[in-house]
Protein backbone atom coordinates (compact mmCIF):
# COMPACT_ATOMS: atom_id res chain seq x y z
CA UNK A 1 0.00 0.00 0.00
CA UNK A 2 2.54 2.78 0.65
CA UNK A 3 4.36 1.56 -2.36
CA UNK A 4 1.16 2.79 -4.43
CA UNK A 5 0.78 6.06 -2.03
CA UNK A 6 4.15 6.93 -3.31
CA UNK A 7 3.54 6.12 -7.11
CA UNK A 8 0.22 8.17 -7.06
CA UNK A 9 1.96 11.34 -5.06
CA UNK A 10 4.64 11.35 -7.40
CA UNK A 11 2.09 11.35 -9.94
CA UNK A 12 -0.07 13.40 -8.46
CA UNK A 13 2.89 16.12 -8.24
CA UNK A 14 2.85 15.91 -12.03
CA UNK A 15 -0.84 15.98 -12.80
CA UNK A 16 -1.10 19.10 -10.61
CA UNK A 17 2.56 20.18 -11.52
CA UNK A 18 3.21 23.54 -13.60
CA UNK A 19 3.17 21.42 -17.29
CA UNK A 20 -0.58 20.65 -16.43
CA UNK A 21 -0.97 24.27 -15.10
CA UNK A 22 0.43 25.47 -18.10
CA UNK A 23 -1.77 23.52 -20.44
CA UNK A 24 -4.92 24.61 -18.78
CA UNK A 25 -3.78 28.49 -18.86
CA UNK A 26 -2.27 28.33 -22.60
CA UNK A 27 -6.11 26.47 -23.43
CA UNK A 28 -7.67 29.41 -22.16
CA UNK A 29 -5.72 32.22 -23.50
CA UNK A 30 -5.46 30.39 -27.22
CA UNK A 31 -9.29 30.50 -26.76
CA UNK A 32 -9.52 33.80 -25.43
CA UNK A 33 -6.81 34.95 -28.51
CA UNK A 34 -9.02 33.28 -30.79
CA UNK A 35 -12.56 34.93 -29.62
CA UNK A 36 -11.23 38.76 -29.41
CA UNK A 37 -11.80 38.22 -25.83
CA UNK A 38 -15.06 38.32 -25.80
CA UNK A 39 -15.49 37.35 -22.33
CA UNK A 40 -14.04 40.27 -21.47
CA UNK A 41 -15.02 42.92 -24.43
CA UNK A 42 -18.79 41.24 -23.88
CA UNK A 43 -19.38 41.31 -20.70
CA UNK A 44 -22.01 43.34 -19.97
CA UNK A 45 -24.10 41.62 -22.71
CA UNK A 46 -23.45 38.21 -20.75
CA UNK A 47 -24.00 39.15 -17.55
CA UNK A 48 -27.83 40.78 -19.18
CA UNK A 49 -28.38 37.40 -20.34
CA UNK A 50 -27.30 35.19 -17.38
CA UNK A 51 -27.39 37.42 -13.81
CA UNK A 52 -30.72 39.71 -14.86
CA UNK A 53 -32.66 36.75 -16.27
CA UNK A 54 -31.64 34.22 -13.58
CA UNK A 55 -35.07 33.09 -12.30
CA UNK A 56 -36.77 33.37 -15.44
CA UNK A 57 -38.74 30.26 -16.19
CA UNK A 58 -38.88 31.10 -20.29
CA UNK A 59 -36.62 28.52 -22.46
CA UNK A 60 -36.58 28.04 -25.88
CA UNK A 61 -35.53 24.68 -27.66
CA UNK A 62 -35.00 21.34 -26.25
CA UNK A 63 -33.66 19.98 -22.45
CA UNK A 64 -34.79 18.80 -19.45
CA UNK A 65 -34.21 21.77 -16.92
CA UNK A 66 -33.82 25.17 -17.48
CA UNK A 67 -30.67 27.24 -18.03
CA UNK A 68 -30.60 28.24 -14.46
CA UNK A 69 -30.74 25.36 -13.09
CA UNK A 70 -28.07 23.75 -15.44
CA UNK A 71 -26.07 26.13 -13.98
CA UNK A 72 -27.23 26.29 -10.22
CA UNK A 73 -26.21 21.91 -10.24
CA UNK A 74 -22.91 23.31 -12.28
CA UNK A 75 -22.43 25.86 -9.57
CA UNK A 76 -23.21 23.79 -6.79
CA UNK A 77 -20.82 21.30 -7.68
CA UNK A 78 -17.84 23.90 -8.41
CA UNK A 79 -18.89 26.33 -5.42
CA UNK A 80 -16.93 24.46 -2.75
CA UNK A 81 -14.58 24.67 0.29
CA UNK A 82 -11.92 25.61 -2.13
CA UNK A 83 -13.31 29.11 -2.00
CA UNK A 84 -12.95 29.19 1.39
CA UNK A 85 -10.30 26.94 2.49
CA UNK A 86 -8.35 26.93 -1.41
CA UNK A 87 -7.87 30.45 -1.46
CA UNK A 88 -7.01 31.33 1.94
CA UNK A 89 -4.26 28.37 1.51
CA UNK A 90 -3.00 30.05 -1.86
CA UNK A 91 -2.46 32.96 -0.01
CA UNK A 92 -0.53 31.36 2.53
CA UNK A 93 1.87 30.06 0.58
CA UNK A 94 2.12 31.91 -2.17
CA UNK A 95 1.60 35.33 -0.50
CA UNK A 96 -0.78 37.99 -1.67
CA UNK A 97 0.21 37.99 -5.06
CA UNK A 98 -1.28 34.67 -5.54
CA UNK A 99 -4.78 36.35 -5.24
CA UNK A 100 -3.91 38.40 -8.64
CA UNK A 101 -2.37 35.39 -10.29
CA UNK A 102 -6.17 33.37 -9.26
CA UNK A 103 -7.77 36.88 -11.27
CA UNK A 104 -5.75 35.92 -14.17
CA UNK A 105 -6.75 32.29 -14.35
CA UNK A 106 -10.27 32.83 -14.08
CA UNK A 107 -10.55 35.39 -16.79
CA UNK A 108 -8.84 33.31 -19.12
CA UNK A 109 -11.19 30.35 -18.23
CA UNK A 110 -14.53 32.08 -18.38
CA UNK A 111 -13.59 31.60 -22.46
CA UNK A 112 -12.32 27.67 -21.43
CA UNK A 113 -15.43 27.17 -19.41
CA UNK A 114 -17.68 29.02 -22.86
CA UNK A 115 -15.97 26.30 -24.91
CA UNK A 116 -16.81 23.44 -23.03
CA UNK A 117 -20.87 24.92 -22.35
CA UNK A 118 -20.79 25.34 -25.78
CA UNK A 119 -19.56 21.66 -27.16
CA UNK A 120 -21.46 20.15 -24.73
CA UNK A 121 -24.56 21.19 -25.79
CA UNK A 122 -23.62 20.96 -29.54
CA UNK A 123 -22.75 17.72 -29.34
CA UNK A 124 -25.29 16.31 -26.64
CA UNK A 125 -27.47 13.04 -27.35
CA UNK A 126 -31.00 12.43 -26.51
CA UNK A 127 -31.70 9.19 -24.87
CA UNK A 128 -34.60 6.90 -25.93
CA UNK A 129 -36.66 8.11 -22.49
CA UNK A 130 -36.28 11.67 -23.42
CA UNK A 131 -33.32 12.58 -21.32
CA UNK A 132 -29.90 14.99 -22.80
CA UNK A 133 -26.90 13.82 -21.94
CA UNK A 134 -23.79 15.37 -22.70
CA UNK A 135 -20.39 16.66 -21.94
CA UNK A 136 -16.41 15.91 -23.14
CA UNK A 137 -17.17 12.31 -23.07
CA UNK A 138 -19.71 12.75 -25.47
CA UNK A 139 -18.24 15.87 -27.64
CA UNK A 140 -14.98 13.94 -28.13
CA UNK A 141 -17.16 10.91 -29.29
CA UNK A 142 -19.63 12.72 -31.80
CA UNK A 143 -16.90 15.50 -32.47
CA UNK A 144 -13.91 13.73 -33.17
CA UNK A 145 -14.74 10.64 -33.27
CA UNK A 146 -12.02 9.26 -30.53
CA UNK A 147 -14.35 6.89 -28.51
CA UNK A 148 -10.71 5.60 -26.39
CA UNK A 149 -10.05 9.08 -25.55
CA UNK A 150 -13.77 9.26 -24.26
CA UNK A 151 -13.92 6.38 -22.53
CA UNK A 152 -10.36 7.73 -20.45
CA UNK A 153 -12.47 10.63 -19.74
CA UNK A 154 -15.94 9.18 -18.41
CA UNK A 155 -13.17 6.31 -16.29
CA UNK A 156 -11.58 9.42 -14.39
CA UNK A 157 -14.78 11.10 -14.06
CA UNK A 158 -16.64 8.48 -12.28
CA UNK A 159 -13.68 7.50 -10.35
CA UNK A 160 -12.35 11.11 -9.29
CA UNK A 161 -15.93 12.10 -7.86
CA UNK A 162 -16.17 9.62 -5.33
CA UNK A 163 -12.89 11.79 -3.13
CA UNK A 164 -12.81 15.00 -4.92
CA UNK A 165 -16.98 15.41 -5.38
CA UNK A 166 -17.66 13.50 -2.26
CA UNK A 167 -15.64 12.34 0.94
CA UNK A 168 -13.33 15.25 0.95
CA UNK A 169 -16.54 17.21 1.06
CA UNK A 170 -18.43 15.09 3.68
CA UNK A 171 -15.28 15.34 5.72
CA UNK A 172 -15.06 19.24 5.35
CA UNK A 173 -18.77 19.47 6.86
CA UNK A 174 -18.14 17.00 9.79
CA UNK A 175 -15.09 18.80 11.11
CA UNK A 176 -16.79 22.61 10.25
CA UNK A 177 -19.68 21.23 12.43
CA UNK A 178 -17.50 19.51 14.90
CA UNK A 179 -15.24 22.54 14.98
CA UNK A 180 -18.12 25.31 15.59
CA UNK A 181 -21.24 23.56 17.36
CA UNK A 182 -19.21 20.18 18.88
CA UNK A 183 -21.82 18.03 16.71
CA UNK A 184 -20.38 14.59 16.48
CA UNK A 185 -18.82 13.73 12.97
CA UNK A 186 -21.07 10.05 12.90
CA UNK A 187 -24.27 12.13 13.18
CA UNK A 188 -23.36 14.70 10.46
CA UNK A 189 -22.22 11.39 8.11
CA UNK A 190 -25.69 10.03 8.64
CA UNK A 191 -27.48 12.91 8.34
CA UNK A 192 -25.63 13.99 5.68
CA UNK A 193 -25.94 10.85 3.57
CA UNK A 194 -29.85 10.96 4.12
CA UNK A 195 -30.24 14.45 2.68
CA UNK A 196 -28.23 13.28 -0.04
CA UNK A 197 -30.08 10.52 -0.73
CA UNK A 198 -33.12 12.35 -0.43
CA UNK A 199 -31.87 14.96 -3.51
CA UNK A 200 -29.95 12.61 -5.47
CA UNK A 201 -32.58 9.71 -5.88
CA UNK A 202 -34.82 12.37 -8.49
CA UNK A 203 -31.93 12.26 -10.93
CA UNK A 204 -31.46 15.65 -12.45
CA UNK A 205 -34.71 17.49 -12.41
CA UNK A 206 -34.81 17.00 -8.96
CA UNK A 207 -31.18 17.88 -8.57
CA UNK A 208 -31.60 21.04 -10.54
CA UNK A 209 -34.68 22.12 -8.66
CA UNK A 210 -32.95 21.73 -5.30
CA UNK A 211 -29.73 23.60 -6.65
CA UNK A 212 -31.43 26.41 -7.85
CA UNK A 213 -32.72 27.28 -4.89
CA UNK A 214 -29.97 26.48 -2.82
CA UNK A 215 -27.04 28.34 -4.84
CA UNK A 216 -28.53 31.69 -4.33
CA UNK A 217 -28.75 31.03 -0.91
CA UNK A 218 -25.86 29.72 0.27
CA UNK A 219 -23.53 31.93 -2.07
CA UNK A 220 -26.22 35.05 -0.73
CA UNK A 221 -25.08 34.00 2.69
CA UNK A 222 -21.34 33.56 2.33
CA UNK A 223 -21.48 36.96 -0.16
CA UNK A 224 -23.34 39.46 2.37
CA UNK A 225 -21.38 38.06 5.40
CA UNK A 226 -18.04 38.76 3.31
CA UNK A 227 -18.87 42.34 2.34
CA UNK A 228 -19.59 43.02 5.38
CA UNK A 229 -16.45 42.11 6.56
CA UNK A 230 -14.92 43.97 3.79
CA UNK A 231 -17.32 47.48 5.00
CA UNK A 232 -15.31 47.39 7.85
CA UNK A 233 -12.26 47.09 6.40
CA UNK A 234 -13.13 49.49 3.86
CA UNK A 235 -9.92 51.95 4.97
CA UNK A 236 -7.15 48.83 4.27
CA UNK A 237 -8.60 47.90 1.04
CA UNK A 238 -6.66 50.01 -1.21
CA UNK A 239 -3.37 48.99 0.48
CA UNK A 240 -4.63 45.03 0.07
CA UNK A 241 -5.16 45.46 -3.55
CA UNK A 242 -2.17 47.71 -3.86
CA UNK A 243 -0.19 44.53 -2.23
CA UNK A 244 -2.09 41.98 -4.16
CA UNK A 245 -0.57 43.55 -7.49
CA UNK A 246 2.21 44.23 -5.97
CA UNK A 247 3.08 41.33 -4.78
CA UNK A 248 2.03 39.53 -7.74
CA UNK A 249 5.09 40.70 -9.65
CA UNK A 250 7.63 41.37 -6.62
CA UNK A 251 7.13 37.65 -4.17
CA UNK A 252 5.94 38.37 -0.80
CA UNK A 253 4.94 35.06 1.35
CA UNK A 254 3.12 34.70 4.37
CA UNK A 255 4.58 33.53 7.88
CA UNK A 256 3.93 30.11 7.46
CA UNK A 257 4.22 29.54 3.66
CA UNK A 258 7.38 30.46 1.99
CA UNK A 259 9.69 33.04 3.50
CA UNK A 260 10.64 35.48 0.35
CA UNK A 261 8.29 33.43 -2.32
CA UNK A 262 8.99 34.21 -5.62
CA UNK A 263 7.25 35.02 -8.23
CA UNK A 264 6.87 31.81 -9.53
CA UNK A 265 4.87 30.37 -6.29
CA UNK A 266 2.28 33.23 -6.28
CA UNK A 267 1.72 31.97 -9.98
CA UNK A 268 2.12 28.75 -9.54
CA UNK A 269 -0.64 28.16 -6.59
CA UNK A 270 -2.42 31.30 -7.59
CA UNK A 271 -3.55 29.53 -10.60
CA UNK A 272 -3.69 26.60 -9.05
CA UNK A 273 -6.61 27.63 -6.83
CA UNK A 274 -8.00 29.46 -9.61
CA UNK A 275 -8.26 26.16 -11.93
CA UNK A 276 -9.13 24.12 -8.17
CA UNK A 277 -12.07 26.48 -7.27
CA UNK A 278 -13.83 27.30 -10.79
CA UNK A 279 -12.61 23.99 -12.77
CA UNK A 280 -12.47 25.59 -15.83
CA UNK A 281 -10.72 23.01 -18.25
CA UNK A 282 -11.94 19.58 -16.59
CA UNK A 283 -14.38 19.25 -18.26
CA UNK A 284 -17.10 18.55 -15.07
CA UNK A 285 -19.62 21.77 -15.67
CA UNK A 286 -20.06 20.79 -19.48
CA UNK A 287 -21.87 17.08 -18.53
CA UNK A 288 -24.50 19.57 -16.08
CA UNK A 289 -25.04 22.21 -18.71
CA UNK A 290 -25.62 19.76 -21.42
CA UNK A 291 -28.61 19.29 -19.53
CA UNK A 292 -30.25 22.88 -19.79
CA UNK A 293 -33.37 23.81 -22.38
CA UNK A 294 -31.83 26.38 -25.03
CA UNK A 295 -32.23 26.73 -28.48
CA UNK A 296 -28.58 27.41 -29.19
CA UNK A 297 -24.97 26.17 -27.72
CA UNK A 298 -23.99 29.65 -27.31
CA UNK A 299 -26.36 30.76 -25.24
CA UNK A 300 -26.17 28.09 -22.58
CA UNK A 301 -22.20 28.90 -22.77
CA UNK A 302 -23.09 32.52 -21.86
CA UNK A 303 -23.75 30.37 -18.14
CA UNK A 304 -20.21 29.22 -18.42
CA UNK A 305 -18.82 32.38 -18.70
CA UNK A 306 -21.38 33.66 -16.04
CA UNK A 307 -20.03 30.36 -13.58
CA UNK A 308 -16.49 31.12 -13.66
CA UNK A 309 -17.42 35.08 -13.09
CA UNK A 310 -19.38 34.05 -9.54
CA UNK A 311 -17.72 31.50 -8.16
CA UNK A 312 -13.76 33.25 -8.45
CA UNK A 313 -14.21 37.14 -9.18
CA UNK A 314 -16.79 37.09 -6.72
CA UNK A 315 -16.97 34.07 -4.38
CA UNK A 316 -13.26 33.88 -4.16
CA UNK A 317 -12.37 37.22 -4.23
CA UNK A 318 -14.47 38.21 -0.99
CA UNK A 319 -12.27 35.44 0.62
CA UNK A 320 -9.25 36.63 -0.67
CA UNK A 321 -9.81 40.47 0.06
CA UNK A 322 -11.18 39.73 3.67
CA UNK A 323 -8.03 37.75 4.67
CA UNK A 324 -5.58 40.33 3.14
CA UNK A 325 -7.37 43.42 4.36
CA UNK A 326 -8.13 42.08 7.72
CA UNK A 327 -3.73 41.68 8.00
CA UNK A 328 -4.06 37.69 9.47
CA UNK A 329 -2.62 36.00 6.55
CA UNK A 330 0.88 37.05 8.07
CA UNK A 331 -0.59 35.09 11.23
CA UNK A 332 1.28 31.78 10.19
CA UNK A 333 -2.54 29.86 9.51
CA UNK A 334 -3.43 28.14 6.56
CA UNK A 335 -6.45 26.95 4.87
CA UNK A 336 -10.18 27.32 6.97
CA UNK A 337 -8.61 28.28 9.99
CA UNK A 338 -7.19 31.85 8.18
CA UNK A 339 -10.34 32.04 6.48
CA UNK A 340 -12.04 32.25 9.88
CA UNK A 341 -9.37 34.39 12.01
CA UNK A 342 -10.12 37.19 8.90
CA UNK A 343 -14.05 36.89 9.90
CA UNK A 344 -13.18 36.66 13.01
CA UNK A 345 -10.79 39.61 13.25
CA UNK A 346 -13.76 42.24 12.13
CA UNK A 347 -16.92 40.52 13.14
CA UNK A 348 -17.83 39.18 16.28
CA UNK A 349 -19.35 35.32 15.52
CA UNK A 350 -17.74 36.19 11.80
CA UNK A 351 -16.56 32.36 12.16
CA UNK A 352 -19.45 31.10 12.07
CA UNK A 353 -20.15 32.66 8.67
CA UNK A 354 -16.92 30.94 7.69
CA UNK A 355 -18.36 27.86 9.48
CA UNK A 356 -22.32 27.99 7.88
CA UNK A 357 -20.10 28.28 4.00
CA UNK A 358 -18.33 25.15 4.47
CA UNK A 359 -21.05 23.54 5.75
CA UNK A 360 -23.55 24.66 2.30
CA UNK A 361 -20.65 24.22 -0.23
CA UNK A 362 -19.46 21.31 0.46
CA UNK A 363 -22.93 19.86 0.40
CA UNK A 364 -23.70 21.38 -2.82
CA UNK A 365 -20.50 19.98 -4.00
CA UNK A 366 -21.53 16.65 -3.09
CA UNK A 367 -24.99 16.88 -4.77
CA UNK A 368 -23.14 18.18 -7.95
CA UNK A 369 -20.06 15.98 -8.34
CA UNK A 370 -22.90 12.95 -8.23
CA UNK A 371 -24.45 13.88 -11.53
CA UNK A 372 -20.98 14.72 -13.07
CA UNK A 373 -20.03 10.95 -11.98
CA UNK A 374 -23.28 9.09 -12.66
CA UNK A 375 -23.18 10.54 -16.39
CA UNK A 376 -19.43 9.04 -16.50
CA UNK A 377 -20.69 5.86 -15.26
CA UNK A 378 -23.82 5.72 -17.97
CA UNK A 379 -21.35 6.97 -20.79
CA UNK A 380 -19.13 3.54 -19.64
CA UNK A 381 -22.37 1.30 -18.74
CA UNK A 382 -25.38 2.39 -19.89
CA UNK A 383 -28.42 3.89 -17.89
CA UNK A 384 -28.19 0.83 -15.96
CA UNK A 385 -25.67 2.38 -14.25
CA UNK A 386 -27.40 5.29 -12.45
CA UNK A 387 -28.85 3.62 -9.81
CA UNK A 388 -26.39 1.86 -9.06
CA UNK A 389 -23.91 4.60 -9.08
CA UNK A 390 -26.35 7.14 -6.76
CA UNK A 391 -26.90 3.98 -3.94
CA UNK A 392 -22.96 3.35 -4.35
CA UNK A 393 -22.42 7.13 -3.57
CA UNK A 394 -24.55 7.79 -0.40
CA UNK A 395 -22.59 5.28 1.81
CA UNK A 396 -19.25 7.38 0.95
CA UNK A 397 -20.87 10.32 1.99
CA UNK A 398 -20.84 9.02 5.89
CA UNK A 399 -17.30 7.38 5.57
CA UNK A 400 -15.56 10.64 4.17
CA UNK A 401 -17.21 12.36 7.18
CA UNK A 402 -15.74 10.27 9.69
CA UNK A 403 -12.40 9.81 7.76
CA UNK A 404 -12.53 6.98 6.24
CA UNK A 405 -10.18 5.73 3.28
CA UNK A 406 -8.37 8.90 3.04
CA UNK A 407 -6.33 6.89 0.27
CA UNK A 408 -9.04 6.55 -2.29
CA UNK A 409 -9.17 10.82 -1.64
CA UNK A 410 -5.50 10.85 -2.87
CA UNK A 411 -5.87 8.51 -5.87
CA UNK A 412 -9.47 10.80 -6.92
CA UNK A 413 -7.13 13.55 -6.46
CA UNK A 414 -5.05 12.55 -8.94
CA UNK A 415 -7.99 10.99 -11.29
CA UNK A 416 -9.20 14.78 -10.69
CA UNK A 417 -6.27 16.01 -12.56
CA UNK A 418 -5.98 13.45 -15.15
CA UNK A 419 -9.98 14.48 -16.20
CA UNK A 420 -8.64 17.66 -17.68
CA UNK A 421 -6.17 15.74 -20.05
CA UNK A 422 -8.93 14.31 -22.77
CA UNK A 423 -11.27 17.14 -21.98
CA UNK A 424 -8.37 19.86 -23.26
CA UNK A 425 -7.51 17.50 -25.97
CA UNK A 426 -10.86 17.55 -26.98
CA UNK A 427 -11.90 21.59 -26.74
CA UNK A 428 -8.71 22.72 -28.61
CA UNK A 429 -9.16 20.00 -31.55
CA UNK A 430 -12.92 21.35 -31.68
CA UNK A 431 -12.25 25.25 -30.90
CA UNK A 432 -13.27 25.56 -35.15
CA UNK A 433 -16.80 24.38 -33.98
CA UNK A 434 -17.02 26.91 -30.97
CA UNK A 435 -15.80 29.91 -33.27
CA UNK A 436 -18.76 29.15 -35.69
CA UNK A 437 -21.35 28.32 -33.44
CA UNK A 438 -20.40 32.06 -31.76
CA UNK A 439 -19.74 33.79 -35.07
CA UNK A 440 -23.34 32.20 -36.43
CA UNK A 441 -24.99 33.34 -32.52
CA UNK A 442 -23.99 36.85 -32.50
CA UNK A 443 -24.70 37.66 -36.07
CA UNK A 444 -28.49 36.80 -35.22
CA UNK A 445 -28.50 38.53 -32.67
CA UNK A 446 -26.81 41.32 -33.93
CA UNK A 447 -29.65 41.23 -36.33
Amino acid sequence: MEAIMNINNWLNGIVWGPPMLILIVGTGLFLSISTGFFSITKLGYILKNTLLKMFSKEGKGEGEVTAFQAVATALAATVGTGNIAGVATAIASGGPGAVFWMWIAAILGMTTKFAEVVLAVNFREKTEDGRFVGGPMYYITNGLGWKWLAVLFAVFGAFAAFGIGNMVQSNSVAAALQSSFQINPWITGVVLAVVTALVIIGGIKRIGAFTEKLVPFMAAIYIIGGLAILIMNVSHIPAAFGLIFKSAFTGKAAVGGFAGAAVSQAIRYGVARGVFTNEAGLGSAPIAHAAATTDHPVRQGLWGVFEVFADTLVICSITALAIVSSGVWESGLTGAELTTAAFNASLPGGGYIVSIGIVLFAFSTIVGWEYYGERCAEYLFGPKANMIYRILWIPFVLIGAIGGLEFVWSLADTMNGLMAIPNLIGVIALSGTVLKLSKDFFAKEKR
